[in-house]
Formats: structure tokens, C-alpha cells, sequence
């Protein structure tokens, strides 16, 4: 029988390669995100690589959206093994510039809705036979260190760090391992920017290295490869020469 996953912010970027990834692998793969269309498209990538899989349009900071997202996971497929925390992004005015609504959008989908997500998951694994399953938080490398006029995001991901240890202690009476994958990096069309040029702590904007995004698929498929027993808590996959370490 095949694995169940959910893959949040699935029409793009990381979360489609982690979603088609999963499907190559044998996974039934259901993707979530704001806009249909993306997700259209993502579920028909699935469909050729030969598995099946949902395409849930879902606002992640709201619980009704994400109520309804895993309850029609559940009644597709009957359980759920997987969930990717993927679902988040930025903005960058200047701290003093931040409005309320800017910070707040921020907070609703990367951190709001990764704990909502997981709520609902650990209510499906937890009830389900066999009981347990995984969820993995995409956390960044801003979980470590920010960016100049990150202080959204960086909140966010160090929130999510500490969403990931709480959840993984409250997982294990239920057998479900939380983790997180810290990434750096990984291009996408949202990162392509850094190939042009990044505004660095000290004030001049460089040109920064990136990788391939397959390789963050890779690293998640293998984090869930692992039998329920073993738990890869924390893991950072980053572009070999990109400015982290020493970074500010």
C-alpha cells in the first residue's frame, strides 16, 4: 500500500519537487495552496509519474480551510503518513516600515499555518492503524540567521524550530516523528533573484550561489524513508558556498 503524504504550498517551488519527488517514490500525494490552478498542475505531474493525489486549494492560516483540507485527505484515502510544512513566505520593507497587515500575513502562513496543519495531522495519525506517521517543517536557514529586513520570515522559522521540538516531544506517546529541514539556497523561480544579487549585512548586494531544488526533494524522501523508529530532527541542505556560515 502506497504512503499518504500532504505537501502544503504544493503548486511551486519546493513543495511541487518534494510532491513529485514523493509520487516518483511510490507516495499518493495530495498538494495545497492558495491557487487552484498550480495545483491542478502539480496533481497532473503526479498523475504521469504514475501515482494519484489530490490538488486542495487552502488558505493555511485559516482553520476552517485546513479542517476541511485533511478531512477530505482522510476520506480519499483513509490515513495520513506524511505532511511537509512547506507553505510560507516573505517580505522585505524595512523593519520600521512593516505594516501590521504585512507582519500578520507573514505570521498566519508560515508559522500560524504549520501548526495548524499539524494539529490536524496528529489527529489522523494518532487514531489511525498502525498509529503514527511524520511530519517534516521547512524551517531556513533564516531559522539560524536573518537576512537584512527578514524580520518577519526570520520569526517565522525560529518559531518553527521551536514548533518542530515541541511537537516532536507531544508526537512521541503517538508515534509520530517531527523534524525539520533547514534549507539555503535551493533555486526556485522565487530565489532566482539571488543569482543577480543580495543585499548582505554589510551593505553591499553580491551575487549568491544556489542549487539544485531536487536536492531538498531528495533529502525529504530520504528523511521519510526511515522506519518511525529513527528521526532526523534537524537537517540544513544549503549551497556549498553561500554566505551562512560567517554570514553577518
Amino acid at each position: 500500500m502506497s504512503k499518504i503524504a500532504v505537501v502544503t504550498g504544493g503548486g511551486s517551488g519546493i513543495g511541487k519537487a518534494t510532491a513529485l519527488a514523493l509520487a516518483r517514490n511510490g507516495y499518493t500525494v495530495s498538494v495545497a495552496g492558495r491557487r487552484q490552478e498550480p495545483l491542478d498542475e502539480t496533481v497532473a505531474e503526479i498523475e504521469k509519474a504514475g501515482s494519484t493525489g489530490l490538488g486542495v486549494q487552502t488558505d493555511v492560516g485559516k482553520p476552517d480551510a485546513v479542517e476541511a483540507l485533511f478531512s477530505k485527505v482522510r476520506e480519499a484515502y483513509g490515513r495520513l503518513d506524511l505532511l511537509f510544512n512547506n507553505a510560507g513566505f516573505g517580505t522585505a520593507p524595512l523593519l520600521e516600515d512593516l505594516t501590521y497587515e504585512e507582519w500578520q500575513g507573514v505570521v498566519d502562513t508560515n508559522l500560524t499555518g504549520s501548526f495548524l496543519c499539524t494539529q490536524q495531522a496528529f489527529r489522523i495519525m494518532k487514531d489511525q492503524d498502525p498509529q503514527g506517521g511524520r511530519i517534516i517543517n521547512n524551517g531556513s536557514v533564516s531559522a539560524h540567521v536573518p537576512r537584512p529586513n527578514s524580520a518577519p520570515y526570520t520569526a517565522t522559522k525560529h518559531g518553527i524550530t521551536g514548533l518542530t521540538k515541541s511537537s516532536s516531544l507531544d508526537g512521541r506517546k503517538y508515534n509520530i516523528a517531527v523534524g525539520q529541514i533547514d534549507i539555503g539556497n535551493a533555486l526556485v523561480k522565487r530565489t532566482e533573484r539571488m543569482e543577480r544579487g543580495m543585499l548582505q549585512p554589510y551593505g553591499d548586494t553580491v551575487p549568491e550561489p544556489t542549487f539544485d531544488v531536487e536536492k531538498v526533494a531528495d533529502a525529504i524522501v530520504h528523511m521519510d524513508g526511515l522506519p518511525l523508529d529513527t528521526n532526523v530532527q534537524f537537517i540544513t541542505i544549503m549551497a556549498t558556498k553561500m554566505p551562512y556560515i560567517g554570514r553577518g
